[in-house]
């Protein structure tokens, strides 16, 4: 009983601060500033995989944000997804300011609605979190940019086609070859992806393998089925809604969120795709939104909380 007393006031009154071990806090005013105090930055890998979009990235991973990501994933102190959501708001309008076709501000850029596509974790690791760390805070990051008069979504439209091994241990060229072609765009999502703007989102990038696979999968033509029944589990979380209304989004088996909602998402996989996308980030192979007639789908930017702190050199921004 003390037990769950003790989780209970942890969730009001948090026991200590996610970055540094601070009494009484949910992020301390300097762990706060190592994780949104500066300008995001473009961030590129080394080795680069093919087809990886423009990434920006708040932070580096390291010190206070390495603990409170690891906090907010492997803990369950979901009371970090609020600074963690603003600090990944912040890398979606770096992203987007810097996206071709993009004018004085992201709300300005055309195309439709914007949508944030959180890179899938694999179900076993929400089974044993109890949580989807990236898609809980690409929700706060969806709420922060509408409070700025950025129109965001959450669209949660990737799916596992198939097991992918752990990929803690594997280099580059391993996470590559590891989850080459392991993604999808579940049914009924393809239509709208083709309608707005697509920002892919994750809470971190080391090497770039899941970006560039979840961009290999939103940008791959495909035929579209008819209306299936939605996918969803249910786990009702703080302010959960869906979109409503006559501006609602809602086709197939895609739910598209305004604000924080079901916990849901597929498997975490990358991938290498040369020889399926024929083109690399930065160079759209068309208009992005509606009336691609080539069925293809192109993927404006992708937002991190946080990169590798190689990632950041200087001579690659």
């Amino acid at each position: 009983m003390r037990d769950w007393w003790r989780d209970l006031n942890d969730l009001v009154l948090p026991a200590e601060c996610g970055g540094c071990g601070r009494p009484r806090t949910v992020l301390c005013a300097r762990c706060r500033t190592a994780l949104s105090g500066a300008a995001p930055r473009r961030v590129r890998p080394v080795p680069e995989p093919p087809g990886l979009p423009s990434v920006h990235a708040a932070a580096r991973y390291a010190d206070e944000v390495r603990a409170a990501l690891l906090a907010h994933k492997e803990r369950g102190v979901l009371s970090l997804a609020g600074p963690l959501g603003a600090a990944l708001a912040k890398a979606v309008r770096a992203g987007l300011a810097s996206a071709p076709g993009s004018r004085a501000g992201p709300q300005d850029a055309p195309g439709g609605p914007l949508f944030l596509v959180p890179v899938p974790s694999a179900r076993r690791a929400v089974r044993a979190r109890g949580h989807d760390p990236a898609r809980r805070i690409a929700y706060a990051a969806a709420g922060e940019l509408r409070r700025a008069g950025v129109p965001a979504r959450v669209l949660p439209a990737l799916r596992q086609r198939r097991d992918v091994a752990d990929q803690s241990g594997l280099n580059s060229r391993q996470r590559l070859a590891n989850l080459d072609g392991a993604l999808t765009v579940a049914p009924g999502c393809g239509r709208l992806l083709a309608d707005g703007r697509v920002v892919l989102v994750d809470d971190l990038m080391t090497t770039g393998a899941s970006l560039a696979e979840a961009a290999r999968a939103v940008r791959t033509p495909r035929a579209e089925p008819g209306p299936a029944r939605p996918e969803a589990e249910p786990g009702p979380v703080s302010g959960a809604r869906a979109d409503s209304g006559a501006g609602s989004s809602i086709s197939g088996a895609a739910f598209v969120y305004l604000g924080e909602s079901w916990e849901r998402r597929g498997e975490q996989w990358n991938g290498p795709a040369r020889r399926r996308m024929g083109r690399r980030s930065g160079r759209p192979t068309g208009a992005v939104g509606p009336g691609r007639a080539d069925g293809i789908i192109d993927v404006m930017c992708a937002a991190v909380v946080a990169a590798s702190p190689d990632a950041f050199g200087m001579h690659r921004n």
